[in-house]
């Protein structure tokens, strides 16, 4: 009845972390670092994140690695002995390891471990275990006693009102003589299991692999995930980030490497290749050996280390990522004159070019975007009647907190001659005024110097400048704000050199809408449509 009793405590939830993912898999199948007197240190700084990491409250002078979570429980897996008949592995010099669950306080702190299961736990030593979405199915990995570094890959399913009977406990089918498969990972969705192996094919000495899940359970060929992520030292631990865009794993190689297992994290690209993998960093990662990294919430997950300041082989640690806030701003501005351009719509897409953010500059041309991720590519994309649009590339290379300045200048596009409404015109974009003013806005000196260059390049050619509002204030306002626009007009291209003879100024007030804005409401949009100045040419 005890053992029965613990395994009703492990499958009652009753906590924790607010919406935890369910499966997280990893852990170290040895106990000692990896790092050697021999090696250099590598200097790896923050690298753009801000681990917090601070003791669980569960660790003993056994190992515990974290394993992810089970109906809201921590899974953990400990070397810790149980009870006076536990057996030495030989190997690792402490007790085969056994599944554990833990209840999560708010604070992050674990409480008093638990057996999980007396199915799964055996006489052999137990490795990781990753749960289907539903929670009805388990892939789990285990050791005989008689080679305890040898791992095979386990399925089961929990019978249907059980108290924890995982029924149908077999082999997978990609297991294989000689070959350890270890720290299995399902995917969100629960269509791919990610795991580490040595098995044929692997580059280094373990590997990250990937298998589709098959309806029935059983796992596609194994698809090594490439130099991108294996190097020729050992690859394991692999995880997702809560989003699923991002592939965390522990690793011996790359170029930047503390000592021992780092954790690496790869941006999945849209055609599900992988971004070469960057070091979390020195917040995180020590000379040590720092594995079974999972994410439970976006920012807060676990992770398990032998570094000296702990109390048994490995330790579990909470770490909880503080955002490192990095601001892009700049302006926007003509490429000739370098006049500021408000209203320009800019913007920001990441690497796999999906937009992030859009905003309009304000009327100084200038934009802000406060969602920069550090060390990541980004495209700016602006668009602004009138001109090219503009494409620019930028890279945040700096991995603490920093505003990054940037100014993008845009190329003008030439006018057009055609015929609008039955007249022949030159056609640009809208030349603007402030709401109820007739000074030309600065930004509009550059479409005008654009009708300077066609009649320089026409000397025949003569122009009526027409003006015209929208319908907002009175009919006698309106008219004579519009003879006073049209007439700015003319003037700007006169002190440009344009001989008056050439040019004609007209208001026509509210008269001539381009969009009816009396038997329906108008947006602003709408409006500025209306208040537009016309260049008709004269024949």
């Amino acid at each position: 009845m005890k053992a029965k009793f613990l395994i009703i405590f492990c499958l009652a939830a009753n906590v924790i972390i607010a919406q935890t993912s369910i499966a997280a898999n990893k852990t170290n199948n040895t106990y000692h670092s990896s790092k050697t007197s021999t090696e250099t240190p590598v200097e790896v700084k923050s690298n753009g994140y801000d681990f917090e990491v601070t003791d669980t409250g569960v660790n003993s002078k056994y190992s515990e690695f974290g394993s992810g979570f089970f109906r809201d429980k921590l899974i953990m897996v400990s070397s810790k002995k149980m009870g006076g008949l536990g057996k030495i592995d030989p190997n690792t010099q402490e007790g085969y390891k056994n599944i554990f669950c833990l209840d999560v306080a708010n604070s992050g702190k674990l409480s008093a471990p638990l057996l999980f299961s007396r199915i799964l736990n055996t006489n052999g030593s137990e490795g990781q275990l990753s749960f289907t979405p539903d929670q009805k199915t388990v892939y789990y990995t285990r050791s005989s006693k008689s080679n305890s570094l040898e791992y095979k890959l386990y399925r089961a399913t929990l019978q249907e009102n059980s108290h924890g009977n995982w029924i149908k406990n077999e082999l997978v089918n990609i297991n294989s003589d000689g070959a350890s498969i270890e720290t299995p990972y399902l995917s969100k969705d629960g269509n791919k299991l990610y795991f580490a192996s040595n098995m044929k094919g692997a580059i280094g000495g373990y590997d990250i692999f990937v298998s589709e899940i098959n309806e029935d359970g059983t796992l596609s060929a194994p698809k090594n995930l490439g130099h991108s992520i294996n190097s020729t030292s050992d690859e394991k631990y692999p995880s997702l980030s809560v989003d699923g865009k991002q592939l965390f794993f522990s690793s011996k190689g790359h170029n930047e490497n503390l000592g021992g297992y780092d954790v690496f994290m790869s941006k999945i690209k849209n055609d599900d290749s992988y971004k070469a993998p960057r070091n979390l960093g020195n917040t995180l990662n020590t000379s040590h050996d720092e594995v079974a990294f999972f994410f439970a919430t976006e920012n807060q997950g676990y992770v398990s280390s032998n570094k000296p300041q702990g109390k048994g082989g490995y330790d579990i640690y909470s770490a909880i990522n503080r955002e490192v806030i990095q601001v892009l701003d700049g302006t926007i501005q003509d490429l000739e004159t370098k006049i500021k351009l408000p209203n320009t719509l800019v913007i920001l897409l990441d690497e796999d070019n999906n937009e992030i953010d859009r905003q309009k500059t304000d009327e100084d041309g200038v934009f802000t975007f406060d969602h920069i991720t550090p060390l990541e590519k980004y495209t700016v994309r602006t668009e602004k009647d009138g001109f090219e649009n503009g494409s620019f590339e930028f890279l945040a290379d700096k991995g603490h907190e920093t505003v990054y300045t940037k100014d993008f200048n845009l190329k003008t596009t030439a006018p057009v001659i055609e015929e609008v409404n039955d007249k022949l015109q030159i056609v640009l974009e809208n030349i603007y005024f402030d709401y109820g003013k007739y000074s030309i806005k600065e930004e509009s000196t550059i479409s005008l110097t654009k009708i300077v260059k066609v009649l320089n390049d026409n000397p025949e050619m003569k122009l009526n400048i027409n003006a015209h509002t929208d319908i907002r204030g009175n009919n006698a306002y309106n008219y004579k704000l519009s003879n006073k626009r049209a007439a700015s007009a003319l003037k700007y291209l006169s002190n440009s050199g344009i001989d008056k003879d050439r040019l004609v100024s007209k208001g026509f007030g509210e008269t001539e809408p381009l969009i009816d804005c009396t038997s329906k409401s108008c947006s602003d949009g709408d409006h500025q449509t209306n208040r537009r100045i016309e260049f008709v040419i004269v024949d």
